[in-house]
């Protein structure tokens, strides 16, 4: 399984970002711009805070079976796998949404802030724009968490031929 790159993610958001500004000015100039949803920020946040409990939850396990506590309980590697899965999808999800919402915020404030709705909307896009940034920390935090160390030890290794 590939790494996230932050620079994937970063591209991805700057790509929706440019989109998302584009079609809230071509859609603005057809008619109303439908609205940022309350609970977008909300479900983001959640989701970042999912991601962040399972990887403390992880890691704590890891750490235990590490220091040989009998009381440890194992991790599955398929459990490990799927959460990483989980946590790369979510991260190139966020950043596509934060690019759409912060292009959508972008143009708002770029028209004029001249309706209360639309401070309002702004609000709501900035923290989208935040929520998902959170989304991508956690998912990078559960994705160090799961890798694998490295292949280092001598101490496995045969000892050479003389």
């Amino acid at each position: 399984m590939r790494q996230l790159r932050v620079g994937v993610l970063a591209g991805i958001f700057v790509v929706a970002g440019v989109l998302g500004w584009a079609g809230s000015r071509l859609w603005n100039s057809v008619g109303t711009l439908p609205s940022v949803p309350v609970a977008a920020p909300v479900v983001l946040a959640v989701i970042a805070t999912i991601l962040t409990a399972t990887a403390l939850s992880l890691r704590a396990r890891l750490r235990a079976q590490r220091e040989r506590d009998s009381r440890a309980k194992a991790v599955d590697p398929l459990m490990a796998a799927r959460a990483v899965v989980l946590g790369q999808a979510s991260a190139l999800v966020s950043a596509l949404v934060a690019g759409l919402y912060g292009g959508l915020g972008l143009f708002l404030v770029l028209d004029g802030l001249d309706y209360g709705t639309r401070r309002a909307q702004v609000v709501y896009a900035a923290l989208a724009v935040v929520a998902a940034a959170l989304v991508v920390v956690a998912a990078l935090f559960l994705e160090r968490v799961c890798k694998l160390p490295e292949e280092d030890d001598e101490d496995d290794r045969p000892p050479p031929r003389s």
